[in-house]
Order: structure tokens, then C-alpha cells, then sequence
């Protein structure tokens, strides 16, 4: 463990090698209880790719948490999703390996990610309640059916209306047939006939509201103008709120990263008048496990 680098953790979850990055912030001191942003990565993006894209590392250095940024399973790295899934239970194992080799604030652990990898931080919030205390997807937040969560999950989203991946509202994007076959074969979804780009579903603001029903919000959403492309749309219900920022023109994207910007042609327009790491490190920071109402 060496405050300030990354370090690469392997383990084995169901008998299976993983592994994860694990960067511990400067000044980190091992008799304080430190909290752990989780940091998920999305589909064929793969943890090295993800570490540049969201850049919490830094962030986590300058406000003082552990960063963990895993990898997921296959030849095109992804996350399976499912409550009973391989890579979920590879998430309570490494939860555990956290916990048990750094001294953790077990009240602040916090999960999120981007595109595929907030699917996972969705379903994460269904599955690890308990021990995750607030979440934020970034292009993809999720409202799985069969989520039953021990407690209500605080929720900050982030999501573009001009995302071509996962359409704002509702179902696939077109530049979703593009994406590898998860094989390896070399093939693009489109090309295996594994897009049906006639599914619909709910949009990212209904996702929302369903998160903010199952977490007791009785209140009606506030919108509030954040800049000129960022508008907040916000259920209030502390400590449960459910919140999205809303990015017109926004893409397949991380506000407020360079990297993100920089891949424009692949991911569409990323806003810079926001960032997304301070958003929700302010909204992590006031949503600690355990933390009432009264």
C-alpha cells in the first residue's frame, strides 16, 4: 500500500482470478477511517481506459478517499449486471478485501460509473444497500425490476439528452450496433443481430422518479437551471434524494473530463460548465450511511 500510486490488486471471487486498482490518497493515514469511492468502468472500456476517463484517482487525492477501479470478465470487458451475477459477487468480495486491508469508513463507501458500469452501480445499489450508502451513474442510470433494496440509496445521475448510446428517452441508441461483440470475434453487436434498436423503455428521467418512489420521495421533482447546458432535476427528500443532472446536447459522456472530450467523435459532446467528480463528491459527502432525517 503506498499512499499516492495505483496498485494492482489481484484475487479470486468463485474461484475465479479479478482483479482491481487500488489508489490510496496522500496524507492517508492508517488509524483514520477513510471513505471508498468504487469506480466502474464501461462496456469494452476496461479499468485502464476508465482510470483516464473519470480521473477520481486525483480527485480522491485532493479530498482524501480511496479510489477502487475494477475490472470486468471477458475478451470485451463488461459488467453482468444481474443480482445473482459472477461480477456481483466478485463486488462484495473486493468490498471485503477494502474493508479488511485499509481502515475504512464503513458509513462512507460509495459507488459509481459510466455507461455499462452504471448499470452495475444501479443494480450494486439493489444488491449492497446495506453497505453502500449513496451511488452515482453517470450515462446510465438503471431501475432494474426486481430491486429490493434493504434501504433507500441516494442517488445522483448524470446523463446527456443527446446520447447515442443509451437514448435519454428510453431504450438503445443507434451507435450502440457499433459497440464489439462481448466474443471478441471481432464483430460489432450490429453485425451479430444482438441490437434490437426497436426496444423501448423507460427514459432516464422515468428511471429516476422510479428511484426516488422506492425511496419514499412523496414530493413532486424541482428543476433548477445549474448553467446554461446543465439543468438540476431534483427530489428532495433528505437523506434520500434521487437527483439528475440533465445535459442538453450532452453525449455519451463524463462531465468535466478531458479525456471524455477529447474522444468527441466517438462519444458526442461532453459539457465542461459542470464536473462531475465534485458534483457528486459533494452529494457523497452529505449522504453517509446511516445518516436520518430527524
Amino acid at each position: 500500500m503506498r499512499p499516492g500510486a495505483d496498485e494492482k490488486v489481484t484475487t479470486t471471487s468463485g474461484g475465479v482470478e479479478r482483479w482491481y486498482y487500488r489508489h490510496v490518497p496522500r496524507g492517508y493515514d492508517a488509524s483514520t477511517p477513510t471513505p471508498v469511492v468504487v469506480d466502474l468502468h464501461g462496456y469494452s472500456e476496461g479499468a485502464d481506459i476508465h482510470l483516464l476517463m473519470s480521473e477520481l484517482r486525483a480527485y480522491g487525492d485532493e479530498q482524501g478517499f480511496v479510489t477502487i477501479t475494477p475490472h470486468g470478465t471477458g475478451p470485451v470487458p463488461r459488467w453482468d449486471t444481474g443480482f445473482g451475477s459472477a461480477d456481483m459477487a466478485f463486488i462484495g468480495v473486493l468490498l471485503d478485501e477494502v474493508e479488511a486491508t485499509l481502515c475504512v469508513d464503513t458509513a462512507r463507501v460509495f459507488v459509481t460509473g459510466l455507461s455499462n458500469g452504471a448499470f452495475m452501480t444501479s443494480a450494486i445499489a439493489c444488491v449492497y444497500a446495506d453497505r453502500i450508502a449513496a451511488v452515482a451513474p453517470v450515462a446510465g442510470v438503471q431501475a432494474a425490476e426486481g430491486c429490493d433494496a434493504s434501504r433507500p440509496v441516494p442517488v445522483v445521475a448524470f446523463h446527456g439528452t443527446a446520447d447515442t448510446f443509451v437514448a435519454f428517452d428510453g431504450g438503445v441508441g443507434e451507435s450502440v450496433a457499433d459497440l464489439p461483440n462481448p466474443d471478441g470475434s471481432g464483430e460489432t453487436l450490429g453485425d451479430s443481430g444482438l441490437v434490437d434498436e426497436t426496444a423501448e423503455g423507460p427514459s432516464v428521467p422515468e428511471m429516476v422518479a422510479v428511484w426516488a418512489e422506492r425511496n419514499g420521495c412523496a414530493v413532486e421533482p424541482t428543476e433548477r437551471e445549474v448553467t446554461a447546458d446543465v439543468t438540476l432535476v431534483s427530489y428532495d427528500c433528505f437523506p434520500a434524494d434521487a437527483q439528475l443532472y440533465r445535459i442538453e446536447g450532452g453525449g455519451h459522456t463524463w462531465p468535466g473530463s478531458a479525456f471524455s472530450q477529447s474522444i468527441e467523435s466517438v462519444v458526442g459532446f461532453t459539457t465542461m460548465s459542470i464536473d462531475a467528480n465534485e458534483i457528486m463528491w459533494d452529494f457523497f459527502v452529505d449522504h453517509p450511511l446511516g445518516v436520518t432525517s430527524g
